[in-house]
């Protein structure tokens, strides 16, 4: 399986929920140092659950198409659930563990990055604004 498949490409042109949400509660800009990608989310809570989502990307491949993912299902997502996702996302990339579970589980498709340790970065970069966005006050 080749680190640039046709389906990571093609979750990298579909990014749900692009641009800014200007009524955000929480605006989270983060950028990675190694490669460059840079994401913005913007957030709004209901009950400490993500109401709204809206995603600015500027990322390789591989980090658009987790942007895709996370996008595709941040509603309804709670803190534990995007930590949980977080932790799980890592886990499979640095130590090659299980697949997160639904609705995440295309996640997946990025398991080929496990081999390419400079990427892990990139593709995190959106779950650790997100969970980042639960924690600041």
């Amino acid at each position: 399986m080749k680190l640039y498949s046709e389906k990571i490409l093609k979750l990298a042109t579909e990014i749900p929920n692009v641009g800014k949400l200007y009524n955000a509660e929480k605006e989270i800009s983060l950028r990675t140092p190694i490669c460059g990608s840079k994401v913005s989310i913007y957030i709004n809570f209901e009950n400490g659950i993500i109401k709204e989502y809206m995603q600015e990307i500027k990322a390789c491949a591989l980090g658009q198409a987790s942007a895709s993912i996370f996008g595709s299902n941040a509603i309804g997502q709670n803190y534990t659930s995007v930590s949980k996702l977080f932790f799980s996302v890592k886990n499979m990339l640095e130590n090659n563990g299980d697949t997160p579970s639904k609705p995440f589980e295309k996640y997946e498709l990025l398991r080929p990055a496990y081999e390419f340790k400079n990427r892990h970065d990139s593709i995190l970069l959106v779950l650790e604004a997100a969970k980042k966005a639960f924690k600041v006050n």
